[in-house]
């Protein structure tokens, strides 16, 4: 974390009597412009809920988020925003996404069309980004949560 993200999680320990350190530091999204505009969202507490390819959570090092994780989300400038808490998580291919959960990660019109149109989108650059073949059949965790701070 940088000196900056420290000091917003030590306050935000300090305000509710938390220790350690949060599960993830991350934004939603892949630009700055998506993740400011993922966070607004957030914060106004329409969005609750995210999904990302298994893959990533499979990593040497990395694990999947579990319920009661606390992250620290950041703008697309990686300044710290907020803290949120885990609720449920769920995984599943890509192509067993639901209405529901897209009306929840709370994008777009929050339609599932919408939904599916915005995040086969984001895959299709992260494969080419990261240099692997998407597809609907490839496992995803989705994760919903509740904004549990951010500074007055």
């Amino acid at each position: 974390m940088t000196p900056e993200q420290s000091a917003f999680w030590e306050r935000f320990c300090a305000e509710f009597r938390h220790s350690g350190a949060p599960c993830d530091v991350s934004c939603f999204g892949d630009s700055e412009a998506l993740a400011d505009e993922l966070l607004a969202l957030v914060l106004i507490g329409q969005k609750q809920a995210t999904c990302a390819l298994a893959r990533w959570f499979e990593q040497p090092g990395a694990r999947f988020p579990e319920p009661g994780d606390l992250s620290l989300i950041l703008d697309g400038r990686e300044k710290p925003a907020c803290v949120i808490r885990t609720t449920s998580v769920e995984i599943k291919p890509v192509r067993d996404a639901d209405t529901k959960f897209a009306w929840d990660e709370g994008e777009g019109d929050r339609s599932f069309k919408w939904w599916k149109d915005a995040h086969l989108a984001y895959w299709h650059r992260e494969a080419a980004r990261e240099g692997f073949e998407f597809s609907e059949d490839l496992d995803a965790c989705f994760e919903r949560f509740e904004l549990v701070w951010r500074p007055s």
